[in-house]
């Protein structure tokens, strides 16, 4: 069996380990070493040494400016999907405005029938809501100091919001038309059915008690009716939309997300006639037809020959 040699790797590179560690020391405490000296001596090492390091330096920049453009691609690629996402919607509401256009053309073109003028407005700030999900009353900062009444209809920019129900001196309650308590004749246009607009918590009221279902259809504009008095007719209310349980619902014209400040209509009940008589007086005469007895005594004239003197 053949001996083994002594083994000369182990202290050759322990002695190598305790040189390279005591260069990297002296050379830690050369550049350590506050001296103008030892500085233009560190700064004519970087010159020499830094240089001939490019090659190893250049896979790093390259990588560096691979990832670079890699995350500029990226940027790029997301900023077109949001270019393409927003032509997409200004096409949608380029066509939401052409056919707004063309019905207010139409509109202003067959009718011409204008607000009442002695319908004016009290403007109020909200204040507060109630804090549903679907908010179904808000706080105006207009009482009766500002001669709010109660049931006076109020709308934002756009159209019917809801009603006043309760007023303060300086404040008032807004029941808006989403309310289960809200019931509100309504008219659809361009048909004239009548309904009845309901709401039922959602921020869709549906269409109750429609008279002809058959002549509504989605997209017609719904209006107050007036009926009852409980409205001035001619608010708009919004659009006739399609539930998804079947129901004809009303897609609201007023912007319920954004409820800042609210118009109070001025509305006042229509004259009650009271009495008959006051309206038509006996003897009218502009009543056409034959002048009607208004006695016995006459009725008797009339009918008796003699009486009048005639044969």
């Amino acid at each position: 069996m053949a001996r083994k040699g002594p083994d000369f790797a182990t202290p050759v590179r322990r002695v190598l380990i305790a040189l390279m560690a005591l260069v990297l020391i002296a050379l830690f405490l050369f550049w350590r070493i506050d001296s103008p000296r030892a500085e233009r001596m560190r700064i004519a090492i970087i010159d020499r040494v830094v240089p001939s390091f490019e090659w190893a330096l250049a896979p790093v920049t390259q990588a560096g400016q691979m990832i670079g453009g890699f995350q500029s691609y990226a940027r790029i690629y997301q900023q077109n999907q949001e270019l393409r996402r927003e032509l997409q919607k200004m096409q949608a509401w380029k066509e939401a405005a052409v056919q707004l256009e063309q019905e207010n053309s139409k509109l202003m073109a067959l009718n011409k029938v204008r607000i009442d003028p002695a319908l004016t407005s009290v403007t109020g700030m909200v204040m507060v809501d109630s804090g549903s999900a679907f908010r179904q009353s808000v706080l105006l900062n207009v009482g009766t100091d500002d001669g709010i009444v109660e049931g006076w209809a109020t709308m934002d920019g756009l159209g019917l919001v809801g009603r006043i129900s309760g007023v303060g001196k300086r404040t008032s309650r807004v029941v808006l038309l989403t309310d289960p308590s809200s019931r509100i004749p309504v008219s659809v246009q361009p048909s004239g059915e009548r309904a009845l607009l309901t709401g039922d918590n959602t921020p869709q009221p549906f269409l109750d008690f429609i008279e002809t279902p058959d002549n509504v259809r989605p997209g017609d504009r719904v209006v107050t009716s007036g009926d009852g008095g409980v409205f001035p007719p001619g608010l708009l209310a919004g659009q006739v939309v399609q539930g998804s349980d079947g129901r004809m619902r009303l897609r609201m014209a007023a912007d319920y997300g954004r409820l800042e400040f609210l118009r109070v209509l001025r509305s006042h009940p229509a004259e009650t006639v009271v009495d008959s008589g006051a309206v038509i007086t006996p003897g009218d005469q502009g009543f056409i037809g034959p002048q009607m007895p208004t006695s016995p005594v006459e009725a008797a004239a009339t009918s008796d020959p003699l009486a009048t003197g005639t044969e």
